[in-house]
């Protein structure tokens, strides 16, 4: 028996039956279309992976409707008949694995990624998508909410189980229920009644089309979390009109571009984020609610649905990370569950800029039509894997599952490396679960994680590798600024600090405003320090993910530290320094402590051992080159598979 038994029960959704009450979101994912926009085997293989790990449900992301409101450029078209033979392969590919597929249909409206945006008035984006949309006129919008219609029958004529309408995150659907975006006068703007009217067409239009038993869900915001936006009151009103109306189930979500919650939260925000919000919704309808928002483990979703806050909760980011989540959660092995860290760079970055999307912890999304299972190697090697950082955990664990013999050494006393220490800032705990999850996948397999070990020549002559791969990471570089190595101010750097090697004083100048600066900023602010950031660069945390810096600026304007940008630095003097930035002249005085948080530089020194050695040698991670946690697993998973 499950140990999550509300999670793993049957559930009726309108004529569908669904073997368990997970559905995996629609993500707007920017891969898998061909040219014309038709499904190719990269999405078919992409969600057949999160069929085949257990999820009841599948959703297709950003099925555009019309050329008009294609929200991104590498999304399903569904305004043609060409697609069909696409999602028929889709449908015959997914239909066997026991999960019920399904099609969100959208049209961007203001918030698509083309010169040419439509949307009910003419109002701007708040934020992201820059320019002012044409105003639609009444005959477009009755063509429109056809094309809901038409793109619907296509996606059953193909074979799909059910459709899902995306009237939420401030797409045209969410832009015509919003005051802030629908200042029309006519039948479509003002009043309630008339702001709901285009999601009621276009709900009419879809039964018209595809008949009253085919599962049509509605994915709705609870909050748009901005000013004069769509209301958690508008939504308990609008709830049981959709029922009525005949949808099968109600997902229910929060948020837009530009409001004070992000639709897609990153790590600083609590899990399960807007369960409450479906909490709220439950009692006005009779109809199954989902549940939505940072949902990553097991026992929270259990809880969800256990607690009677919803009868299904949709998982996104947590099936990117690993697709095999729920079959591993109803074996009960949540140990080895590889975690979201909801640090939003590959899944939301990368497809804001116009790029596959992907995932940090799990180099696999986008390429599962090219990668099987790791399969045996032609050789068993011995591999010796010197560093425990994610990189080196990752190496370690791949070669090891296709037979090597590895061992990991470190010097530390710990595994984790620098990974270890960006989980100890506030509200980035969640980076510490991939550690834990490495480590526990090397135990399993048995190997060796070997702890203050230096590597020498004395481990090089027992372990007798065959291949070394160096991932031994990277330390803050120190600046050449004048006067800074002459000041009676403390001098020291952010790995000493949150090692817990250096202890500034009261008063703190960091010197550098990317990530490991501004979480620093933001671990000292906490301690009760003084905190001024000197940021050379032009922006700040630019290697962050938007979502993630969003949070933490929010933080560090909520914690009163300053920040400057364009720093160029004339002189560090005893107590304090004198500088130029965007503002023009400044100067800073009694303070206690330097910590340098800018630049890092690789750590080769390990290499120099294996000189004279006739050993196949491998960087990667920061010893390669010092960059983010998406690079550093992906290399250490790519080298673990080509040895």
């Amino acid at each position: 028996m499950t140990a999550f038994p509300h999670l793993f029960q049957p559930i009726d959704i309108g004529t569908m039956k669904v073997k368990n009450r997970l559905l995996m979101s629609a993500m707007s994912i920017n891969f898998g279309v061909d040219e014309r926009g038709r499904v190719t085997d990269q999405l078919i293989e992409y969600l057949a992976a999160r069929a085949r790990g257990g999820v009841g449900m599948v959703l297709v992301g950003g099925g555009g409707i019309h050329p008009s409101g294609a929200e991104l450029p590498c999304l399903p078209a569904l305004w043609d008949d060409g697609c069909i033979p696409g999602l028929a392969r889709m449908a015959d590919a997914i239909r066997p694995l026991d999960c019920r597929l399904g099609m969100q249909l959208m049209h961007g409206g203001r918030q698509s990624y083309h010169a040419q945006t439509l949307a009910p008035s003419a109002i701007p984006a708040p934020a992201v998508v820059h320019g002012v949309p044409r105003a639609l006129e009444e005959e477009e919008i009755h063509m429109l909410a056809d094309a809901f219609g038409t793109a619907a029958a296509r996606c059953q004529q193909a074979g799909f189980d059910f459709i899902e309408i995306h009237a939420a995150h401030g797409y045209l659907i969410n832009q015509f229920l919003a005051p802030n975006s629908n200042q029309r006068t006519d039948q479509y703007g003002g009043s309630f009644e008339n702001r709901i009217r285009f999601l009621l067409e276009v709900m009419a239009a879809i039964r018209s089309h595809c008949g009253e038993d085919f599962p049509l869900g509605v994915r709705l915001n609870a909050e748009d979390y901005i000013d004069n936006g769509w209301s958690l009151a508008e939504a308990l009103r609008l709830a049981p009109i959709i029922e009525r109306q005949g949808a099968a189930y109600l997902h229910i979500s929060a948020g837009v571009y530009g409001s004070r919650q992000l639709t897609i939260p990153s790590m600083y925000v609590p899990q399960g984020c807007f369960a409450d919000l479906a909490a709220a919704v439950k009692p006005t309808v009779s109809l199954p609610v989902v549940a939505v928002g940072r949902i990553k483990s097991p026992e929270l979703a259990d809880q969800i649905i256990a607690g009677g806050k919803a009868d299904l909760v949709a998982l996104g980011r947590s099936l990117l990370a690993d697709p095999r989540w729920p079959e591993k959660a109803r074996s009960g092995e949540v140990r080895r569950i590889r975690p979201c860290v909801g640090c939003c760079l590959g899944c939301i970055h990368t497809v804001l800029r116009l790029e596959p999307g992907g995932c940090v912890v799990n180099p696999d999304v986008g390429r599962e039509y090219l990668l099987k299972e790791a399969s045996p190697a032609a050789e068993a090697r011995r591999v010796l894997v010197v560093g425990a950082g994610p990189a080196g955990l990752a190496a370690a664990r791949l070669a090891a599952l296709r037979g090597h013999s590895v061992v990991v050494c470190d010097q530390a006393a710990a595994p984790g490396g620098a990974l270890r220490l960006a989980a100890l800032p506030p509200g980035r705990s969640d980076l510490s679960e991939l550690i834990d999850y490495f480590v526990a996948e090397l135990k399993d397999l048995a190997v060796p994680v070997r702890l203050n070990t230096v590597l020498d020549d004395r481990l090089i002559e027992e372990v007798k590798p065959q291949v070394v791969i160096l991932a031994t990471g990277s330390l803050p570089e120190m600046p050449l600024l004048k006067g800074l190595y002459r000041t009676r101010m403390q001098v020291c750097t952010v790995t000493e600090v949150l090692s817990g090697q250096s202890e500034p004083g009261q008063r703190v100048i960091v010197w550098g405003g990317n990530q490991a600066g501004l979480v620093l900023a933001d671990y000292l602010a906490e301690r009760g320090r003084e905190v001024i950031i000197l940021h050379p660069g032009r922006h700040f945390g630019e290697e962050m993910s938007s979502n993630d810096r969003f949070y933490l600026r929010e933080r560090l304007k909520k914690g009163g530290l300053i920040l400057h940008k364009q720093v160029v630095v004339e002189e560090f003097f005893e107590d304090g320094v004198r500088f130029t930035s965007e503002s023009g002249a400044q100067r800073i005085d009694a303070f206690d402590a330097v910590v340098l948080a800018d630049k890092f530089s690789p750590l080769r020194e390990a290499a120099n051992l294996l000189k004279n050695r006739r050993i196949e040698t491998h960087f990667i991670g920061d010893a390669k080159s010092p960059r983010h946690l998406m690079y550093a697993v992906a290399e250490g998973e790519e080298i673990g598979r080509e040895l």
